[in-house]
């Protein structure tokens, strides 16, 4: 079984001031038996870099450097402290338009920095509606993931488009449908595609996650407004521990 994983991305949000969150969540989970991860803004990655946790950045650029104003590539991301980064998150490839391909180029990047690229798939609420859910994750799955994938460098997170930041969270069902089809498609295509850790995401919070956590193949979260506080995102921690 691989090792559980709770993530937690803070999105466009936190300060300096913030951090001392991640303090308090030190103080509860210092002997945590599951890793824990943080990504944070970039302007905070040295800031977390002395914290227990590993900490993550939230993109990267394809390029290891460039004429590219305003972009992070993984190298600098990895020169900063972070030990992870996210790829292909939904609101990556909505409000930027990023492709699988691009997703892919970007976890390549990751992989060649050093860093464990968390690569996300996930369908909108029309593709469940029409029950085209598991043809999308095979597109999403097939294009975004790099040949050079390991269990070591790559993260799998499953984020239903339509449960993120919105209270709605699928079925214990649905969930479970959707991580045993993504893990055979990794075992159909990566030798250790067993040990590849695929993470839950969208409005997982205190009171679910321990059902969450219960479903097979679930070895995680990726947590978003509810990691912004350590009194919101410790019981998560707690419901992996126990799972």
């Amino acid at each position: 079984m691989p090792r559980k994983l709770a993530a937690g991305n803070w999105k466009m949000n936190g300060l300096r001031a913030n951090v001392k969150e991640l303090a308090t969540l030190a103080q509860r989970h210092s002997d945590a038996s599951v890793d824990i991860l943080i990504c944070v803004p970039t302007t905070l990655i040295t800031t977390c870099q002395d914290t227990l946790f590993d900490i993550g950045g939230q993109d990267c650029h394809t390029a290891e450097s460039g004429a590219h104003t305003g972009d992070i590539s993984a190298q600098m991301l990895s020169d900063a402290g972070a030990t992870y980064v996210i790829t292909g998150h939904s609101e990556r490839r909505a409000d930027h338009g990023e492709t699988d391909q691009i997703v892919a180029a970007k976890s390549a990047a990751a992989y060649a920095a050093g860093l464990t690229a968390v690569i996300c798939v996930g369908e909108t609420l029309d593709e469940r509606g029409s029950g085209t859910t598991l043809d999308i994750i095979d597109g999403q799955l097939a294009g975004s993931i790099p040949g050079g994938a390991t269990s070591d460098n790559t993260v799998i997170a499953y984020e239903p488009v339509w449960a993120i930041g919105t209270g709605k969270v699928p079925t214990l069902e649905q969930i479970a449908e959707v991580h045993a089809h993504i893990r055979a498609q990794l075992q159909a295509r990566f030798s250790d595609g067993t040990d590849m850790r695929i993470l839950y995401g969208g409005s997982v919070k205190g009171s679910n996650a321990a059902d969450i956590f219960g479903v097979p193949h679930v070895d995680g979260a990726l947590v978003g407004g509810a990691s912004l506080k350590a009194d919101d995102f410790s019981p998560i921690i707690s419901a992996l521990e126990k799972s």
